[in-house]
């Protein structure tokens, strides 16, 4: 019987618990969420071809939580029942002893490259899985839209679509719902976010940091599948949906896919849509970062940028014809994240106000989380010279780091901030029109020095 939305995940299964995203994010994660809810009880299991026996995982598990200081009833029955099981992940009949072990109803977590967890898909369909199993996925989900359509088929062939969580700890609660309650409670900005009132709307993910020993993963995806595909467009969904019924996960995320479904390049003309660089040795904060192409295990001839800027629209009503950039690099001179909406200039400036008279923004910053709207506001000297004003409210911090927000949503079978298998499908659409106009040549691989704002000639995205 499925009993998905009643009941609480009793084990929770690592599949890769030896490997980093486990021990640097998952665990830590895994023990705030415990500190703060001290009645939940809860095995966990941990899974990998590493030759390790439950005394060591147990101390791995330890080490991670008290890293974050989590302490309580919950933590010390976790850690209590904490085993850890040698298995191939590719095995039907090494996921089948594992599962099991498990006691409740299970959740698997699947900390694998996404080769291994597309063989581990195949093995749980050779074996019957317990009723409610929860399937958990990080990205990249597919490496396009037709394998992203296969694999929510072979998911949703072992369990039903609300036990299928998209991992996208970008979004995490708080942020989703500041975005959420700023749009659709306050009456003084909803009217005005649309085609009407709003000029542009950037949406930026800019980092300081190099590639930093990620490049078995980074170099084959690059900065559009990685953030623009992952990420922003997610971002972008949240900001042009038409309010849901509720916030629940049936009607947010139905409202998420309604606006993905409606996104496509600017004006339809994805190589006119689309900007990518990389970046050439540089120094930032006094640190020297030698070229993207010479990083190690980089392989030049793949062509991957670390800067990729695309421009899109939602073809709605409310909408249309407003440019959405979405823009993300790495080795960039600043971190920049923010929803950036620009409104239009006024119609008419009247004679003898003079100064500042630029359009009134405002920023929605996506960490720290906080809203800053710019405006013309009178100077403090002559009230004729207009100077620049800044409004500014500091989001309420969620208690759980990103990673704890996940694992709560995924332990109460609660979907809302996974995506669903129809958004993901979108997404892919809507990069892949770009990406092949990229692959074919439209489009060339400009070069920026890390620590600069991009290359020369690209206009700041902000």
């Amino acid at each position: 019987m499925d009993t998905t939305g009643t009941e609480t995940i009793g084990t929770l299964v690592v599949l890769g618990a030896t490997g980093d995203l486990t021990s640097r994010l998952l665990l830590p994660g895994l023990g705030r969420l415990l500190s703060e809810q001290p009645e939940r009880r809860l095995r966990l299991i941990g899974a990998d071809l590493a030759p390790r026996d439950s005394r060591q995982w147990t101390e791995v598990v330890r080490e991670a939580f008290d890293g974050v200081g989590a302490t309580g009833p919950a933590v010390e029955h976790t850690v209590a029942h904490a085993d850890y099981l040698v298995t191939d992940a590719s095995s039907a009949e090494d996921l089948e002893q594992v599962l099991a072990s498990t006691t409740g109803i299970p959740a698997v977590y699947f900390a694998l490259p996404p080769a291994v967890t597309s063989r581990a898909i195949g093995a749980l369909h050779r074996i019957t899985i317990p009723d409610g199993t929860v399937l958990a996925l990080e990205k990249p989900f597919g490496v396009d839209q037709v394998s992203a359509a296969q694999l929510n088929r072979r998911l949703t062939a072992l369990v039903g679509e609300d036990r299928v969580f998209r991992v996208d700890h970008f979004l995490g609660k708080s942020t989703v719902l500041n975005i959420l309650g700023l749009r659709f409670t306050n009456y003084l900005f909803e009217p005005l976010l649309n085609r009407d009132h709003v000029a542009k709307v950037e949406i930026v993910y800019d980092e300081a940091l190099g590639l930093e020993n990620r490049a078995g993963y980074y170099d084959r995806a690059g900065a559009l599948v990685d953030m623009i595909q992952s990420h922003l467009l997610q971002v972008m969904a949240l900001v042009t949906m038409d309010a849901p019924l509720s916030v629940h996960a049936t009607e947010l995320r139905a409202a998420k896919a309604e606006a993905l479904r409606a996104v496509r390049p600017y004006a339809g003309d994805a190589v006119a849509a689309g900007r990518r660089a990389r970046y050439t040795a540089g120094s930032i904060g006094g640190r020297d970062l030698p070229s993207y192409a010479e990083e190690q295990g980089v392989d030049p001839d793949r062509q991957t940028e670390t800067l990729a800027e695309v421009t899109l629209e939602s073809t709605t009503w409310r909408w249309a014809g407003v440019p959405f950039v979405l823009r993300s690099g790495k080795a960039l001179d600043a971190a920049r994240r923010e929803i950036a909406v620009t409104f239009r200039q006024v119609p008419h400036l009247p004679v003898g106000l003079d100064g500042v008279t630029a359009p009134t923004v405002l920023r929605i910053c996506l960490g720290p989380d906080r809203m800053v709207l710019e405006l013309n506001v009178n100077g403090s000297g002559d009230p004729f010279v207009l100077d620049r004003g800044r409004l500014t409210a500091e989001f309420g911090a969620g208690r759980l780091n990103p990673y704890g927000e996940v694992l709560h949503g995924l332990l109460d079978r609660d979907p809302s901030l996974s995506i669903g298998g129809e958004a993901a499908e979108h997404c892919w659409r809507i990069i892949d029109q770009i990406r092949a106009a990229w692959q074919a040549g439209q489009v060339p691989l400009e070069e920026y020095p890390a620590g600069s704002t991009g290359p020369e000639h690209w206009a700041s995205a902000g």
